[in-house]
């Protein structure tokens, strides 16, 4: 049985595990592989589906991912106040590197296979793509753990003014972006918009923004100033993808963070009722349970998706209905069904194969300076990885993966305890 410190906040826990969830869900659902002519080819479904993008109001739940993971962090560093920044950050980054090593590791072998095994570039560009298209969260939570002890001082002693003023720093990198249009700029939100919603998680864990009715008060206020910005302001509802004028996510909007208050100040709010659902052990037992493989579940997602388009699809295994049509409404149950039971068996295996490698954290830090190295080898790789793929060009991006695995290995060394003469 888990054994959970007294103040474990499980609903924390069953936040991120519903929040993976649905991001797998919504990938699924909206991504959409086909063969057709002897190609594998993928198609966006909210492009034949206009209705859809309302749907993203449901699907769209990385402001919860940071949200408790800006939780997670100020519990883990106001309880280890004692640690080095190098170690804390070590152990906290490993966390997350280990499981993506392993996963960049093989899918750059299986690239490289298919180049070198004659696979169409064009394909397996496309299918690179996808399988890396969901590592632009982790270079952006790395450099949030990496500041944690600074942006928690800073709550410290400014508390929520610190995410209200990210929140009015985005709205300008918004208005320099559709107005000068200086697009370099729009990278600062990636700090700033998902940096707030990461202070959000510190008020979180020290109630300032769970007394009285704070929570429905930041809810109001989001769902008022996204009203505004979706009427009147130059954003699309769509809150995964990008519009005619103006995108949520590339780079994240100020209309993303409103959407955000919104919905973590309803879930706040619904902290007390979750509590009391959680009160039995058996369940907060099962959620932890669910909760440690909840980053093997986020990485490995896509997986299952490319094996039935390039076997099942070919073989004529499974029925294609065109996009957006009833009957691919109605293959959607059986979809999911194929993927889950797919996802279910890798994933245990992969929990098995990885538990030895998750316990390698080394000791406690002893060089900032390898720490920073790796951190600054591994973050832009990974952003690369997002944007480009496993195979751009049909085939793989040496260089990039060289780059991942030096940071790696930095991040490794940097945890080791120096010889003693």
């Amino acid at each position: 049985m888990p054994h959970h410190p007294a103040d474990h906040n499980h609903y924390a826990d069953l936040l991120r595990v519903a929040a993976i969830c649905a991001v797998v869900l919504g990938h699924w659902l909206l991504t959409d592989l086909t063969y057709r002519a002897g190609r594998v080819t993928g198609h966006d479904a909210l492009a034949y589906v206009g209705w859809g993008r309302w749907v993203t109001l449901l699907f769209q739940v990385m402001p919860v991912v940071f949200l408790v993971g800006g939780y997670a962090n100020a519990a883990s560093w106001t309880a280890h106040r004692e640690e080095s920044w190098a170690g804390w950050v070590h152990r906290r980054a490993l966390r997350l590197l280990w499981p993506t090593a392993v996963y960049v590791g093989v899918m750059a072998l299986a690239a490289a296979g298919a180049w070198a095994g004659g696979a169409d570039a064009g394909e397996l560009a496309q299918a690179g793509w996808y399988l890396a298209l969901h590592l632009w969260f982790l270079p952006v939570y790395l450099l949030l753990i990496a500041l944690t002890p600074a942006l928690h001082a800073a709550h410290t002693r400014w508390g929520l003014a610190v995410p209200a003023a990210m929140a009015t720093a985005a709205a300008l990198v918004d208005v320099a972006i559709l107005g000068p249009r200086l697009p370099v700029v729009g990278f600062a939100n990636y700090l700033l918009v998902w940096g707030a919603m990461h202070q959000w998680g510190f008020a979180w864990h020290d109630g300032s923004l769970t007394r009285g009715h704070r929570p429905l008060g930041l809810a109001l206020a989001g769902a008022l100033l996204l009203t505004v910005l979706l009427i009147w302001g130059p954003f699309p509802v769509d809150m995964v993808g990008a519009g005619l004028h103006a995108g949520n996510t590339t780079p994240p909007s100020i209309a993303l963070l409103a959407f955000a208050a919104a919905q973590c100040g309803l879930l706040l709010a619904a902290e007390p009722a979750a509590q009391r659902f959680l009160a039995t052990p058996a369940r907060r037992d099962e959620v932890t349970r669910l909760n440690r493989a909840a980053m093997t579940v986020y990485l490995w997602h896509p997986v299952p998706v490319v094996l039935v388009a390039v076997t099942l699809y070919p073989a004529g295994l499974v029925p294609q209905a065109g996009i957006g049509s009833w009957q691919w409404f109605a293959l959607r149950p059986a979809w999911f069904a194929v993927l889950t039971v797919l996802l279910v068996a890798l994933v245990a295996v992969l929990q098995r194969a990885q538990r030895p490698l998750l316990g390698l954290t080394g000791s406690t830090g002893r060089s900032p300076a390898l720490l920073l190295g790796g951190l600054a080898a591994i973050l832009p790789a990974l952003a690369w990885l997002a944007v480009n793929g496993f195979a751009p060009s049909g085939h793989p991006p040496v260089l990039t993966l060289a780059a991942f695995a030096c940071g790696f290995a930095l991040v490794l060394r940097s945890g080791r305890r120096p010889a003693r003469s």
